[in-house]
């Protein structure tokens, strides 16, 4: 949840997300059909944008749909944005679009999140690699975040973990940057704090590459029953959504990185 100052006025905010983008006032005034005179005078409260400025320089910010609801509202306008309750009947399409998704990636593993983590739905392919995580990681509302690098969770079976929890660390810290939200940085900085388990043998210290290192993109290399499964992950999300909860919504897959993992998935789905 995004909180901003009642004393805070819509164009110090403003500047704030432009300045995060490393953006000039010049660059943003020809990417939203301005002058560097007017984005000066509404950053600086000396003009009141309308309600079409605010949403087009937040578009051209990249801002979050949560955060231009905050942004019309602080300038004096309604929220555009509705965010609808993923169990409301409105979103009945949504839900069972993702579903089918889902149960059309098994046997491979794929979940949806919403902004923090939270796991909205996984397929039966997540559920195999859930096999020996703690009970306590996987009571709703599970955390996609807590389950990999919880040390009861996915970190003792990942083999290259410290180079697979600095991607995710990474990508939470992109997230933050982006969308400013303090629940999210309790988050990481809770998942940044777990003890890191030391592998049998390893001494603690990982090789330079991962067993598996592939060489276009970082792999999950996960030992279960007995086995390595070699795996690549890819995050999807939604195109120009108008609610805030689609907008926080993202589909993760996870696609096997060799041929062994890949037979062996299809065989536990014959």
């Amino acid at each position: 949840m995004t909180t901003v100052a009642p004393d805070t006025g819509v164009g110090p905010l403003l500047r704030s997300w432009r300045e995060q983008r490393r953006m000039s006032q010049l660059e943003l005034a020809l990417r939203a059909d301005s002058s560097a005179r007017h984005i000066s005078f509404i950053e600086t409260g000396r003009s009141r944008p309308s309600e079409e400025m605010v949403l087009r320089l937040s578009a051209h910010l990249d801002i979050p749909v949560r955060e231009r609801n905050a942004l019309l509202v602080v300038a004096g306008y309604a929220p555009r944005y509705a965010q609808t309750a993923l169990d409301d009947p409105a979103m009945g399409a949504l839900r069972d679009g993702m579903e089918q998704l889902l149960r059309g990636y098994d046997p491979y593993p794929a979940l949806v999140v919403d902004a923090t983590y939270t796991v909205v739905s996984a397929n039966r392919g997540i559920a195999m690699l859930l096999d020996g995580v703690a009970g306590h990681l996987l009571a709703p509302p599970s955390n996609a975040m807590r389950i990999t690098l919880h040390p009861e969770g996915l970190a003792p079976r990942i083999r290259n973990l410290r180079a697979w929890r600095a991607d995710l660390l990474a990508q939470m810290e992109r997230q933050i940057a982006l969308a400013r939200s303090a629940e999210l940085r309790e988050l990481y900085e809770e998942v940044a704090a777990y003890p890191v388990p030391v592998r049998d043998g390893d001494g603690g210290d990982e090789p330079a590459e991962p067993p598996s290192a592939l060489p276009f993109a970082l792999p999950m290399v996960i030992e279960h029953d007995g086995r390595v499964l070699t795996f690549v992950s890819s995050i999807a999300t939604f195109n120009t959504p108008m609610d805030v909860t689609v907008a926080e919504l993202a589909i993760e897959t996870f696609l096997p990185a060799d041929l062994e993992t890949a037979a062996y998935l299809r065989s536990l789905d014959s």
